[in-house]
C-alpha cells in the first residue's frame, strides 16, 4: 500500500465531496468504517491478491463512543508502518450554517429543538482530539466545489503518493485571519504595496508587472533567500520525521498582491528543486 488517507472533520465541511474526489483518483474508499475494523481492513489489503495501492477511509462523529479508540488505532497502524495520514476538514461556523440551510439537512449533533450552532459547537468539541492528531487541516470556508476538487487532486493525486513530503504554499490576507492549517507563517507586509500604485491596483500577484514591481525591492530578494535557506534546512528533517504535508503560508494585508506573487515564486523554486508542491491563493477572489 502506497497511501492510506483517513478523512475526518466537521459535518458540512466537504468530506462527502472529498470521498468522491478520492474515488475519481483511483483510491479504494470506505465511508464510516468502524474504527475497530481499520487494522483488519489494512491487513486484508496488504495480504490480498488484488493490488490496492491507495485507500481512503472516513471517520467522523457517526462512530459515536467508538471514536475514542481511534488514537490507539492510529498509533497501532504507524507501529506497523502503514503509510497513513489523517486529513481534517473544517469550516467557519457562518459557512457551515449557510450550507446546512441550503441543503436543509439536519446536523447530526443538533437536537430537534436546538439551534444549529449548538450542534456545530458540540461536534467541534467531540472532534478536538482528532484535529490535534491530524497531519493536515483543510479549511474549506473559501473553497468552491470545483476549487476543492482541484486542490485535492493536486495534493493527493497518484503522482504525489510517491513523493513523500508534499509542500503546500498558501497565500492569504491577514485582514481575513491566519490560516488554521498553516505550519509556517511568513508576514510579507514589510514589502512595498502594489495596491498603492494606480496601474497595479486592479491586478494581482500573478500578473508579471506586479512581480517586476516587487523585484525592485532589495529586501524582497533578501527575504526570499532566507525563506529558501530555512526550507532547505527544514524539509529534509520533516521528511525524516515522517511528516507527509507541510503548509507554508505567506500573508500580506489583503492577500491579493505581495503574498500571491511571493507564493508563486516560492512554489516555482521548490518545484525546480524537485519538490512536490501545491499552491492555493486563499483570499485572491475576495473584494
Amino acid at each position: 500500500m502506497q497511501r492510506l488517507v483517513v478523512i475526518t472533520g466537521l459535518s458540512g465541511s466537504g468530506k462527502s465531496l472529498a470521498v468522491r474526489c478520492f474515488e475519481d483518483m483511483g483510491y479504494f474508499c470506505v465511508d464510516n468504517l468502524p474504527v475497530a475494523l481499520i487494522p483488519p481492513f489494512c491487513e486484508l489489503i496488504q495480504r490480498g491478491s488484488e493490488q490496492i495501492p491507495r485507500a481512503a477511509l472516513v471517520v467522523d462523529v457517526r462512530e459515536g463512543r467508538f471514536l475514542d479508540a481511534f488514537p490507539e488505532t492510529l498509533a497501532q497502524l504507524r507501529r506497523r508502518e502503514v503509510p497513513v495520514s489523517v486529513v481534517f476538514f473544517e469550516c467557519s461556523d457562518e459557512v457551515l450554517k449557510r450550507r446546512f440551510s441550503e441543503t436543509r439537512r439536519p446536523h447530526p449533533m443538533a437536537g430537534a429543538q436546538e439551534p444549529l450552532e449548538a450542534g456545530i459547537r458540540r461536534e467541534r468539541q467531540a472532534l478536538a482530539r482528532l484535529r490535534e492528531m491530524a497531519d493536515r487541516i483543510v479549511d474549506t470556508s473559501a473553497f468552491t466545489a470545483h476549487q476543492l476538487r482541484a486542490f485535492l487532486s493536486k495534493t493527493f493525486g497518484p503522482a504525489t503518493a510517491r513523493d513523500g513530503l508534499v509542500v503546500h504554499v498558501l497565500s492569504f490576507g491577514f485582514k481575513y485571519g491566519v490560516p488554521a492549517e498553516a505550519d509556517l507563517v511568513f508576514d510579507v507586509r514589510f514589502l512595498p504595496n502594489p495596491y498603492f500604485v494606480d496601474e497595479l491596483r486592479s491586478a494581482d500577484g500573478t500578473h508579471p508587472e506586479v512581480a517586476r514591481f516587487l523585484d525592485r525591492s532589495a529586501e524582497k530578494h533578501t527575504f526570499m533567500g532566507h525563506v529558501r535557506a530555512l526550507l532547505d534546512f527544514l524539509l529534509p528533517l520533516y521528511t525524516a520525521e515522517g511528516k507527509s504535508y507541510l503548509t507554508v503560508s505567506l500573508g500580506c494585508t489583503g492577500g491579493k498582491h505581495r503574498s500571491v506573487a511571493l507564493a508563486e515564486e516560492l512554489a516555482g523554486a521548490l518545484r525546480a528543486a524537485g519538490r512536490a508542491v501545491t499552491v492555493t491563493h486563499r483570499d485572491l477572489g475576495r473584494e
